[in-house]
């Protein structure tokens, strides 16, 4: 047994890798969920690999789990990663190849592949040692598999859990929290598995304990209130439960079917109701019945199934049909990065539709506001009759965080429809003026009959092709979005409320540019920055905002050409096209594709270099 020395420190970045089915997501899952329950703060993002079932041993087949925990609130996925866990040699070139490993990393790899009887595996083992030393990682062999096969003869079975413990013992984790969440995940396969995988828990944290040269204290802090720890997808899924939705209706699609899968398993226990239609625009039309008969609708998609969708959200915004339509945006076009991160649907949520179709966009910026969002978008939809985009992406989706439990308020709910006698002689699109409201009649009640239609038409619903009636629904339409803005507020400015770079984000950026924004703040630099949470209409008081700043900026995870290659035709990135054509401010952007979450360190590299700080 060596004799470990302690290291503390106020946070670490852990990266569990894999091949896929080896269970190393489980395995961060566990990690992230019992730094939590300790009192850390977390933030995890998921590891996927592009294809389906990937071949074993390649680079592109990385599956696991990354797994920021510090004493502080944790929200983005850091830097480099500080310990990473690789089940083989082949697995870290994809995380070394987008930047998540370098030099300092500790890497601890399964040994196995030294010995393995094909040479051509031997070779790959001895290449990677060289090449990850090369790179700057502290290579540390592990018998992963020699000491599974003490426990369980089949190792591949039990090493994600032996893994875990080993995690456990090199981080000071509480093993009788990591027993109950280990006993929690296996006991629905029975007492023998069960057992198994306490076994080999508690054989890597013995094994860590005795083998280790170091051990990492990140130290917690006790919460005063009540803390849940749950990623994106089930926080959309509760907050559509707590907004008193009970109709989902949705065709399977990466990222967004985990909304769906959660909502499955627990929707009917609140008298909800989950439709998997035959595709994406039976979805979306079977949301419309459901919302058009009285009961607001909930429909999950990603950006081909957006596509799919966009003129049945023209007739939403034509036939006034209160809609919630969440939007997990993923690598693009076509299929693109089916399992990766984006930010490309903004501009087709706002003018993919033919014709003039407003419609209220907001985008969560973090977990928490993914649930807290789906409550105000289901009101909103009902308050302006007619759909609300909720816009939240892979990032959000597969990253878990703790935060507050949510104190559910009967006030969520949806009021109970409305089945007194309509008012004689009241149209069902009696526009108001200088709203744009109206009055939803529903089915079934008396006197509300009326011809439900996607043509234009006048307030009494009749089909109608004059000029002025066809002005006058468009202006009522647009009308609408005028009067939601006049409740809207500012963004808040983080940082100086002037001074040389206003930084500019939306959706699951927030954290990353925050981080970015703060370190350079700190040797000096005036720079500040804004989230937009509603992108239509656009949070008021942007211009006065940015005329207190020599430059403005967004930074995104969408396509647009660098100034300095652009020759004058540039191709902005979309929040900044957005808000140069709303302002006509000059907004300048930086945006990339990478595929993964923007980390705070690549935000803050370009942050100096626009400032000149070196």
């Amino acid at each position: 047994m060596v004799e470990q020395r302690r290291v503390t420190l106020p946070e670490h970045t852990v990266e569990i890798v894999s091949d896929s089915g080896e269970g190393a997501q489980t395995a961060g899952q566990i990690f992230g969920s019992l730094s939590a329950r300790m009192g850390n703060g977390i933030w995890m993002v998921e590891i996927i690999p592009a294809e389906i079932e990937p071949p074993s041993r390649s680079s592109a087949g990385a599956s696991g789990n990354r797994i920021r925990i510090g004493t502080e609130p944790v929200n983005n996925m850091g830097d480099l990663a500080n310990v990473v866990v690789a089940f083989n040699d082949q697995v870290p070139y994809s995380r070394i190849d987008v930047g998540a490993y370098g030099r300092g990393t500790l890497l601890f790899l399964e040994c196995k592949w030294a010995t393995d009887p094909d040479e051509s595996i031997r070779a790959a083992y001895a290449k990677a040692m060289t090449d990850f030393q090369s790179h700057g990682l502290i290579v540390r062999e592990i018998p992963m598999e020699e000491e599974c096969l003490k426990l369980v003869p089949d190792a591949r079975r039990g090493k994600n859990i032996w893994v875990l413990g080993l995690l456990c013992g090199l981080y000071e984790r509480d093993i009788e929290i990591a027993r109950m969440l280990v006993t929690r995940r296996f006991s629905p396969k029975g007492e023998a598995v069960t057992q198994d995988n306490l076994d080999l828990l508690q054989a890597g944290f013995e094994w860590a304990r005795a083998h280790l040269q170091e051990s990492f204290h990140i130290p917690v802090q006790q919460h005063q209130e009540p803390m849940v720890v749950m990623d994106g997808n089930m926080a959309l899924g509760l907050g559509a439960m707590a907004a008193g939705i009970e109709v989902c209706s949705m065709y399977p699609i990466t990222p967004a079917t985990s909304v769906t899968h959660f909502l499955a398993s627990v929707f009917e226990s609140v008298g909800g109701f989950v439709h998997q239609a035959e595709d994406e625009i039976a979805a979306i039309h079977f949301a419309l019945g459901a919302s058009y008969a009285g009961k607001t609708a909930l429909t999950v998609t990603s950006g081909p199934g957006l596509a799919l969708k966009m003129e049945a959200l023209g007739m939403a915004v034509m036939a006034e049909i209160p809609l919630v339509v969440v939007d997990v945006q993923r690598g693009g076009p076509a299929t693109g990065l089916p399992t990766r991160v984006e930010q490309s649907d903004l501009l087709a949520a706002l003018y993919g539709s033919p014709g003039d179709v407003p419609k209220i966009v907001m985008a969560p910026a973090s977990i928490e506001e993914c649930f807290h969002f789906m409550v105000t978008a289901r009101k909103l939809a009902e308050t302006f009759r007619g759909p609300v985009m909720v816009l939240s992406d892979a990032n959000l989706a597969t990253g878990a965080q703790i935060f507050p439990r949510p104190k559910v308020s009967e006030d969520w709910l949806s009021p109970p429809v409305d089945v007194l006698p309509w008012e004689e002689g009241v149209a069902p699109f009696a526009w108001d003026p200088e709203t744009g409201l109206s009055q939803r009649p529903v089915p079934g009640q008396e006197s509300g009959e009326y011809v439900l239609t996607g043509l234009a038409h006048s307030e009494r619903s009749r089909i109608a092709y004059e000029s002025a009636t066809n002005q006058r629904g468009a202006e009522a339409r647009s009308r609408k979005l005028a009067t939601f803005a006049q409740s809207l507020k500012p963004p808040l400015i983080h940082g100086d409320e002037e001074g040389e770079l206003l930084v500019i984000g939306w959706g699951s950026t927030r954290g990353a540019i925050n981080e970015a924004v703060r370190r350079v703040r700190r040797d000096g630099a005036k720079v500040s920055n804004i989230q937009l949470r509603f992108l239509s209409p656009l949070q008021p008081g942007l211009k006065d905002i940015f005329a207190r700043f020599d430059r403005v900026m967004t930074v995104e995870i969408n396509y647009s050409d660098a100034a300095e290659t652009s020759n004058g035709h540039r191709r902005y990135a979309q929040l900044a096209w957005l808000l140069r054509a709303h302002t006509l401010c000059e907004i300048d952007c930086w945006s990339r594709v990478p595929g993964i979450p923007l980390a705070p360190g690549v935000i803050e590299k370009e942050l100096r270099r626009r400032l000149h700080m070196g």
